[in-house]
């Protein structure tokens, strides 16, 4: 394992859970990167990825013996927040709340400056009525239900409870909106990756995202702050939103669209038999909006370096093959992409998993006639 690197004579000290892959991988890198990091520390419980950004602690941090992980650290970034639908929806929610709940514990026992926690925009939820852009201080009322989205919720309720426990701790909550560049965060993300986009009929559709390079330097903002400043919330997203059309256009993917309640009693036939533990409420983030402001970083300075179109397209095409694209498959043999193999990219999540069954079901009538 590579030794630790040289510490710079100044700056701060960061720690970044959840840094063996995807978010936390990149946010690491970024910190490394920065002069105004003395040393960014990778917290993760498998060994260090090839080339280590920065130095590596192999914790589990739900272990209760990872008290010391965070000895000498100024400040943590807290990624290892596991939104991808889980069959067990238990042991999802006990590793991610457990994991925010000792992260934060250890971090305020070893005297660290400031926490900021990872979270998301989902959990403000979609809703017609729904203020186009929704600012910092929104109130959350995503579905409280067993799900990642309610893992979300459960997140923030613990985080607003040790602010008022942990007095000298100061902690950011950041909500991106769906994050693109790292690979597939959030279930959203994973339409990008089908051959076709779900569209719902008569929805007014308005998708937004996050670079995982403006997302890193979000968070490297929030950690560096000073008390008082960007404690709290802070949402993090490209400006402004695109629109259906302009999806497929940048995409360079047609769509497949169906009536809202074809889709959500699809959603719920996938989720009774199981094939998908995300609830078929999720539909609603393609139906109704849930656009953010971010007032709060752009007046600490930050703003984002890439736009919507910008950011969908360099995820396409460092992370995602063309959908006719001949690809292997898990056998090693080779084929040509369709729903049932693309759609297993993102399987786990209802908003896929809808779009590629009905795909499916329309292939098939095709052979039958």
């Amino acid at each position: 394992m590579p030794g630790p690197v040289r510490r710079r004579r100044t700056g701060a000290v960061v720690a970044v859970t959840g840094a063996g892959s995807g978010a936390g991988a990149a946010v690491l890198a970024h910190l490394a990167r920065s002069p105004n990091i003395a040393s960014a520390i990778g917290i993760d419980p498998g060994p260090p990825p090839d080339g280590p950004a920065g130095e590596w602690r192999q914790v589990d941090v739900l272990d209760p013996g990872s008290a010391g992980t965070f000895a000498g650290v100024d400040a943590v970034a807290h990624l290892a927040v596991d939104l991808t639908p889980d069959p067990d929806r238990d042991d999802q929610r006990q590793r991610n709340t457990r994991a925010a709940q000792t992260v934060i514990t250890a971090a305020f026992a070893a005297g660290v400056r400031r926490v900021v926690v990872v979270g998301s925009a989902l959990a403000y939820g979609a809703y017609a009525d729904n203020p186009v852009p929704l600012p910092d201080d929104a109130p959350l009322r995503a579905v409280p239900e067993a799900s990642a989205v309610g893992d979300l919720l459960e997140i923030e309720r613990i985080v607003a409870a040790a602010r008022r426990g942990h007095r000298g701790l100061a902690i950011t909550v950041l909500r991106p909106a769906v994050v693109l560049g790292a690979g597939d965060r959030e279930p959203m993300a994973a339409l990008l990756g089908a051959p076709r986009l779900l569209r719902i009929r008569g929805a007014d559709t308005r998708w937004q995202f996050c670079h995982v390079a403006d997302l890193a330097a979000a968070v490297e903002l929030a950690a560096l702050a000073p008390a008082g400043v960007l404690d709290g919330p802070a949402n993090v997203a490209c400006e402004g939103w695109l629109d259906h059309d302009e999806l497929e256009r940048v995409s360079g993917r047609r769509s497949l669209e169906l009536p809202e309640r074809v889709a959500v009693g699809m959603a719920e036939r996938l989720h009774r038999l199981g094939i998908t533990p995300a609830p078929p409420s999720e539909l609603a983030y393609l139906v109704h909006p849930w656009v953010v402001d971010c007032a709060r970083l752009r007046a600490a300075g930050w703003s984002p370096r890439y736009t919507n179109a910008e950011a969908v397209a360099d995820h396409l095409s460092a992370t995602e093959a063309k959908p006719d694209e001949v690809r292997p498959d898990d056998k090693g043999e080779r084929r040509r992409g369709s729903p049932a193999v693309v759609g297993g990219a993102a399987a786990g999540a209802a908003v896929a998993l809808v779009g590629t069954a009905a795909l499916v079901r329309r292939a098939r009538r095709r052979r039958s006639s």
